[in-house]
């Protein structure tokens, strides 16, 4: 239950979280009881004192909600792997931009497919680290 709690309800405000949780349930495994109850004590306290966000939920079910209605596009040719000569000569990897070749890691370029390209899925809260996240969503994407 910890586990889902840090991913649904504590989500990116505070990805720390579910690495917190996960190192509850492995110490549990590891101790045992009654050895593991401050484990899974100190989880508990984190999660119920850390920032709340649910928009990582949100926008995962926009996502399957958008995949339901259809929309279940071919992943963009520049984006797939050219692992034959073949694949290759059909375009697979052509034109693909590799952000870490660009100035501050980020690079311009379209990665959704056509139907959903101008659709936003992800929009963070104003919680914990998702404020960092819509710094940089601004900065790449002033829009």
């Amino acid at each position: 239950r910890l586990v889902r709690f840090a991913t649904e309800d504590v989500g990116m405000a505070d990805p720390q979280a579910l690495v917190v949780a996960m190192a509850a349930q492995q110490a549990i495994h590891f101790l045992g009881l009654p050895e593991g109850k401050l484990a899974l004590a100190e989880a508990t306290v984190y999660l119920a004192t850390a920032p709340k966000s649910n928009s990582l939920y949100t926008a995962y079910s926009a996502v399957e909600d958008e995949i339901k209605k259809g929309s279940n596009d071919p992943v963009p040719l520049h984006l797939r792997n050219a692992v034959t000569p073949m694949m290759k000569n059909i375009g697979y990897g052509k034109d693909y931009k590799y952000a870490h070749d660009y100035d501050g890691h980020y690079v311009e370029q379209q990665n959704l497919p056509d139907s959903v390209k101008d659709k936003k899925f992800y929009t963070p809260s104003d919680q914990g680290n998702e404020q960092e996240v819509a710094e940089r969503l601004k900065k790449w994407r002033p829009d």
